[in-house]
């Protein structure tokens, strides 16, 4: 089923932008065009505005996916000017200035006068994209409730074997990928084996997990330089986390790892669950892009812009975030948001009959991550800072980037929880992410043979009805 989206009404003599993308970019950008006589289109898979840098706290159990992951509708709804459609971009005709997406077999063919394209970036398994089944990444809400059933449901998989060598493996996480989102989810891990889970089990000692941190570089953190790269390294060590630098992940199984030193030196490590946080890839939206105006698409995927972020021959498409390729830029949400400002601001100007500004600038407000509980790294320039005090900065920058009032009292609630107190409020996994615990049938296996499993028979309350697929 196919539908020609069509304006009605007083809109029809605007302008139309098209925005891909709720992300940072893209909700900035439509933010930005509150009041400008234009008719806004923003698209999205899933019409959700996702917080990304705290989605490894959802992944944790600190907070729950509603927190970081408010409705674009909801934010926008006071926004006369905007609309927002569900629908996975399939195809950018930009001929014929029309963006095609679909909801299943629903297709809607949307067109526009200017496009802003925002849709972001993917997992990178640097071509080896079989590690996803074992070590999911972390970029969506669907990633990190996965992660987070892989994590807890480890535990409770260990706390049903008898075998000491069998419970080692389950309470040996592997974190791949020493920056931000590694650095942080491994010392979530780290903190939640110690404090959080420390009295709830009678067979293990969920202070006894093995936490291991693999990078193929020389130092965690490299964004941040050798000076805070090399404190954080003590800090996570200091921990109890385990650092292993200049390993490339060679191999993987639902058991095990395989790395690789740079000498050739092979190495496994037994362990069901793992987390992947190396290496992004932009959407393939940039290499559609790229391949209809002749832009220049790098390995990553990004497509080469102009320096006012539009494409070679098309000043009406703007390409932001992850997906742009241009003077080096780092993939981080403040570049998103500068570049969806920017390119609201040029498409007002073109309206006014005002010249277009020479190029974007992004400006460094600097860089965060947090090590432990009260303990973080910030860069700002030349100005290093860590500790407490650079937590409670990387506290305050994160709860004023989080949409909504609402959002940020719970939030902080629920860092009160996790930080000052020993729980964490979101630990609960459906029966349908337990499902998807690896190898969890081969675990019953070796699970105490003492243990009585009394399968569902016609006298029994439960239902025989088999599990949606």
């Amino acid at each position: 089923m196919e539908q020609q989206f069509e304006s009605t009404g007083e809109l029809e003599r605007l302008h139309r932008v098209v925005v891909i993308g709720s992300g940072f970019g893209g909700l900035f950008a439509a933010k930005a065009l509150k009041k400008a006589p234009v008719e806004v289109t923003l698209i999205d898979k899933t019409v959700q505005h996702l917080f990304q840098p705290l989605l490894y706290q959802v992944a944790t159990g600190i907070l729950s996916q509603g927190v970081i992951s408010p409705p674009a509708r909801e934010i926008l709804n006071r926004q006369k000017n905007t609309k927002v459609l569900l629908g996975q971009v399939t195809n950018i005709d930009v001929k014929a200035k029309i963006v095609s997406h679909h909801v299943g077999d629903f297709v809607t063919h949307t067109p526009y006068d200017s496009l802003i394209v925002s849709a972001g970036a993917g997992q990178s398994y640097f071509g080896h994209d079989e590690f996803a089944e074992f070590a999911p990444g972390l970029k969506s809400i669907d990633d990190a409730l996965e992660l987070r059933s892989r994590i807890y449901g480890a535990f409770e998989v260990a706390e049903l074997l008898d075998d000491p060598e069998e419970v080692k493996k389950w309470l040996t996480f592997v974190v791949v990928g020493a920056g931000s989102t590694g650095v942080e989810v491994a010392g979530q891990i780290r903190e939640l084996a110690d404090r959080a889970l420390k009295h709830d089990f009678r067979k293990i000692t969920p202070s006894s997990a093995r936490v291991v941190l693999v990078d193929g570089g020389d130092q965690i953190l490299a964004a941040f330089g050798p000076s805070l790269g090399e404190k954080s390294k003590k800090a996570l060590e200091k921990l109890g986390i385990e650092i292993m630098l200049g390993q490339m992940v060679t191999g993987m199984d639902v058991r095990s790892v395989e790395l690789t030193d740079r000498e050739g030196h092979v190495q496994t490590i037994d362990a069901h669950c793992k987390v992947w946080a190396a290496g992004v890839a932009a959407s393939p939206l940039a290499k559609l892009l790229g391949d209809q105006t002749g832009a220049e698409v790098d390995r990553s995927g990004r497509v080469s812009t102009n320096p006012d972020l539009t494409l070679p021959g098309h000043e009406e498409i703007f390409v932001i975030g992850d997906m742009a390729s241009l003077n080096d830029y780092p993939g981080v949400a403040q570049v998103a948001m500068q570049g969806g400002k920017f390119a609201a601001k040029q498409i007002k100007r073109r309206l006014q009959g005002s010249a277009d500004e020479p190029g974007f600038k992004y400006f460094d407000k600097g860089s965060m991550a947090t090590i432990s509980r009260f303990r973080a790294v910030t860069k700002m320039g030349k100005i290093e800072i860590t500790g407490f005090i650079a937590w409670l900065m990387w506290l305050f920058v994160h709860i004023m980037y989080l949409v909504g009032f609402t959002k940020q009292i719970t939030t902080l609630g629920h860092w009160a929880v996790a930080f000052l107190g020993r729980t964490r409020a979101e630990r609960t996994v459906t029966a349908y992410q337990a499902m998807a615990i690896p190898d969890l049938l081969a675990a019953r296996k070796l699970a105490d043979k003492d243990m009585i499993y009394e399968p569902a028979n016609e006298h029994s309350t439960e239902s025989s009805e088999k599990p949606r697929e």
